[in-house]
């Protein structure tokens, strides 16, 4: 699988940017770009989409880009999963990256203690997902739930929702989401 620093490297020059211009476009600092580039670094879903649109893309594009540019298989290892969130907070690790034609986003999610995904929002989809460890507050509409290992939840994504780690340990779920948003 491609790293995502060299396909960022990559779409930066063939833009002819140099990383300090790129920096003062997006408001990243010159030195986590660098870091980035380099895959030191994993960026968090706000820091990569404030690069890629200051070249001109969108995550959607690139993660699609990123995915037909690497070679195909039907297995992942959980090590090799790449991270578009932030470990710190929430974490999501995406199944499938490269597979070709992919019409489903298949994530591992991990919510580290009060983590939240903030205010409601919504998204043309479907999601389903089962907690796997810990306790996620799931809200869906005027509907909240806290659901537990083997819970499960389903529902249109146009329904403003979010998600919360109530508990006072990491909370873990597998996801999916159709048509992918990333």
């Amino acid at each position: 699988m491609p790293a995502i620093g060299a396909a960022i490297r990559e779409m930066r020059r063939r833009r002819q940017l140099s990383t300090r211009d790129l920096a003062v476009r997006s408001g990243i600092a010159h030195s986590t770009i660098s870091l980035l580039e380099r895959d030191r670094m994993s960026p968090s879903v706000d820091t990569l989409q404030a690069i890629l649109e200051a070249m001109g893309s969108t995550l959607t594009g690139f993660f699609s880009e990123l995915g037909e540019a690497a070679p195909s298989s039907p297995f992942y290892r959980g090590g090799d999963l790449p991270e578009i969130g932030r470990t710190t907070s929430i974490s999501y690790r995406m199944v499938g990256i490269n597979h070709p034609g992919r019409k489903l986003l298949m994530l591992r999610e991990t919510y580290q203690p009060g983590a939240d995904t903030g205010e409601a929002f919504s998204h043309k989809a479907q999601e389903a997902g089962i907690v796997t460890a810990g306790r996620v507050e799931v809200s869906v509409g005027e509907r909240t739930r806290v659901l537990e290992p083997g819970d499960a939840y389903y529902f249109d994504s146009e329904t403003p929702h979010r998600f919360r780690n109530p508990g006072p340990e990491p909370a873990e779920l597998i996801s999916a989401i159709t048509p992918p948003t990333y």
